[in-house]
Parts: structure tokens; sequence; C-alpha cells
């Protein structure tokens, strides 16, 4: 779908912060509050905006900090399917926060969310390695969090140096 310059800038904006009003959006944009309902409308329709997320720091939610690991998949590819059917096969699990199909040395990255770094290890050794695609897994957990999609997380201090150039 084309779209205009203005509505590119729509989803941008969306992009970094949803709770924006339809009044404060078509200011931004400079556009009547009705455009931009109805473009909002038609986008979510048409599964451009597909979902409005919240990004939360847990790990300053006592108890709930949990465990996420990204893991790189070796996979076969099947004829006339490609890599498509073992992903949606990986990707329907509930453990499962995301997939991509990615060039290099593997093919999946998948992101997995558990409770404990067993559980994860559990979903690697019971559900994923056992799908007849995949040949090899190498398992990453994360350990920290600094940013995730844009958001810096923590409470870092802001950079007071001065800054000197040539």
């Amino acid at each position: 779908m084309q779209l205009r310059e203005w509505e590119l800038d729509l989803l941008r904006v969306l992009q970094k912060d949803s709770r924006l009003t339809y009044e404060d959006l078509s200011k931004m944009l400079q556009v009547t509050k009705e455009e931009v309902e109805e473009t909002v409308a038609r986008m979510e329709e048409d599964h451009i905006l597909v979902r409005y997320n919240s990004v939360v720091d847990w790990s300053k939610v006592e108890g709930h900090e949990g465990v996420t690991a990204m893991i790189d998949v070796k996979v076969t590819p099947k004829r006339g399917v490609g890599f498509d059917e073992v992903a949606q096969r990986i990707y329907r699990y509930k453990e499962v926060k995301s997939v991509y199909l990615m060039s290099g040395a593997y093919d999946l990255s998948v992101t997995v969310e558990g409770r404990t770094m067993n559980e994860v290890a559990n979903f690697v050794s019971d559900k994923l390695s056992t799908i007849d695609s995949v040949l090899s897994t190498t398992t990453h957990f994360q350990l920290k969090k600094y940013k995730h999609d844009g958001t810096i997380f923590g409470d870092y201090e802001e950079d007071k140096r001065i800054v000197v150039s040539p």
C-alpha cells in the first residue's frame, strides 16, 4: 500500500507513543482529527497497524523478572514452503515471543521467555530441538536489558561532559 508522507509520519509517531490522542496527532501532523481517525481505522483494517504495545521494565517488578533467551536455529527448509512451515510450528508455542528469518550462519532467530533458565532449557530440549527440520540450536540468555525498541532501561544519568571538537 502506497502511503502519503503524513501517513508515514503518523506510523512513526504511533510507533514511538501509541497513547497520543487523535487531537494531538492531528496537530502534530497538521491534518484534521477526522483524517487521522479514518487513516488509523483503515491501517488497522489493512493490518498495517497490527497491535499497540507497552514496554515494561520487569526487572523493577519484584517476583516477575523472568528469563529471556535468544535462540539461533539452523533448519532444513522444506520443498515448496521453504522456512515458513517450520517458523509457523515454532511461533505457535506460548513461550515464543518472536521468530525472524535471518541471513548468516543460522536460519531463524527465536526469542523465548520463561520464568527460569531451566524452563527455557526444557523448552529448547523438549519442544524446539525435537522438530524434524531443526538441525541445531544455540541459546543466548539475556543478562541485562539496556535498551529495547528505542526505550532505555535503568536510571542512567545524562552525560554532562562538554563536547570538544576540533
